[in-house]
């Protein structure tokens, strides 16, 4: 198995792409390795300087301190993910662990919302290892958490604010502002 490295904006996260199913049912991010019964969440997370891993439907983000040096890193963590399906498992997530369920009972302009990040910006935040969650609007403001590469980047705000404020500001009038949780 050979597993490939992609760069981020974020430069204290790199996304490792195992060419293999990593989760089936969307999308975590895991900062305490005690809240991870998997082995492969657990000893990434014990690495020195790994702060949060996220995982997507076919990579993997570890975010590390700035400090640390990628070199001191990668390696293990390529060696971990192939050890980890050699085993023979099929995926690191094969159900939904997500505790924040979201209300079945939104209202129109939130179903909206959701559909345009989605649609046109979940891919794109994708492509650079990271996640965009919503977590609310009232009164204009529509409420995001951004997670994954995303998290911590510095060109997260700009990203926030050129694309994914005028994304749905243009799409919904009703939409003034996005701030990120």
């Amino acid at each position: 198995m050979f597993v490939q490295t992609q760069t981020t904006p974020n430069p204290n996260s790199l996304k490792f792409l195992p060419g293999k199913t990593v989760t089936n049912s969307g999308s975590y991010e895991i900062i305490d390795k005690n809240t991870s019964s998997n082995d492969l969440v657990r000893n990434i997370l014990s690495i020195n300087g790994v702060t949060s891993i996220f995982l997507g439907s076919d990579f993997i983000s570890v975010n590390k301190q700035k400090e640390i040096d990628w070199e001191d890193v990668k390696h293990i963590v390529i060696s971990l993910i192939n050890e980890y399906y050699k085993s023979g498992k099929e995926f690191v997530i094969d159900k939904d662990i997500s505790e924040n369920k979201l209300d079945k009972n939104l209202v129109e302009i939130e179903k909206q919302i959701i559909k345009i990040l989605d649609t046109k910006i979940r891919p794109a935040v994708a492509k650079d290892g990271g996640d965009i969650k919503f977590e609310g609007f009232k009164d204009g403001v529509v409420k995001v958490k951004l997670q994954g590469s995303c998290s911590g980047c510095p060109s997260s705000t700009m990203t926030l604010k050129q694309g994914v404020q005028n994304m749905l500001c243009h799409y919904l009038p009703e939409v003034k502002e996005v701030i990120a949780l």
